[in-house]
């Protein structure tokens, strides 16, 4: 009995660590329309560097070119804050578009 409350309140407090808007499953060919913002400076069919690195293959890599782990939260805090010439997206993105994206980004 205890055993599995244990385990009940560990996925319960792993739910609590991950950004409620990883948490939704998202569209990914409404996350394509999205990237279309995305793709002047980021390639997603090939490793061609534009502006900012290819994002082809990025969750299928362990870490990402700034060095982090290539996980939901972390390239959602990059897309959100920007970083290194990038702008944020926080203000821009609006309803289910961030989640559409990140759907459409685990497709590359």
């Amino acid at each position: 009995m205890i055993s599995r409350f244990a385990t009940a309140l560990a996925a319960f407090c792993l739910l609590l660590t991950v950004p409620a808007s990883a948490q939704k499953k998202g569209d990914a060919a409404k996350g394509k329309e999205v990237y279309e913002q995305c793709g002047v400076c980021h390639a997603h069919a090939t490793d061609e560097k534009k502006l900012g690195p290819s994002l082809k293959g990025l969750y299928k890599k362990a870490k990402m070119h700034n060095g982090k782990d290539a996980n939901d939260t972390n390239v959602i805090d990059i897309i959100k804050k920007g970083g290194n010439g990038m702008p944020g997206f926080e203000e821009i993105l609006e309803g289910d578009e961030l989640v559409n994206l990140i759907a459409y980004l685990k497709t590359l």
